[in-house]
């Protein structure tokens, strides 16, 4: 693939936050199960077991967050052909886009 190929295509990523939002949600649920269950734990006679209860859910539920939030993004990303003819325009609010602020004395 040379350069002029690449300049054929476009990398669009179509992902928002409501793509997300239901995975943020499972995990909080998560983490608020494994709060309770530390909590009715700390009564018992080794509190210790209930810091490792947390330490362990969070533990094991951030690779599957990770897994789901990587996934879903890369189900969201598309390479689009463009035509050769086609003039492409920046993104309006670009961060790439913008000029520095310049000090002035």
């Amino acid at each position: 693939m040379n350069k002029n190929n690449i300049q054929n295509y476009r990398f669009v990523c179509t992902l928002t936050f409501g793509d997300i939002y239901g995975q943020i949600i499972v995990w909080l649920i998560t983490i608020t199960i494994s709060l309770a269950s530390a909590l009715a734990l700390m009564g018992a006679r080794r509190p210790v077991y209930a810091l490792a209860t947390v330490g362990l859910v969070v533990l094991l539920s951030l690779p599957f967050l990770l897994f789901a939030f990587v996934t879903t993004l890369l189900n969201h990303i598309e390479l689009v052909s463009v035509d050769a003819n086609t003039k492409t325009e920046p993104i309006p609010g670009n961060v790439s886009q913008q000029k520095p602020i310049q000090a002035t004395s």
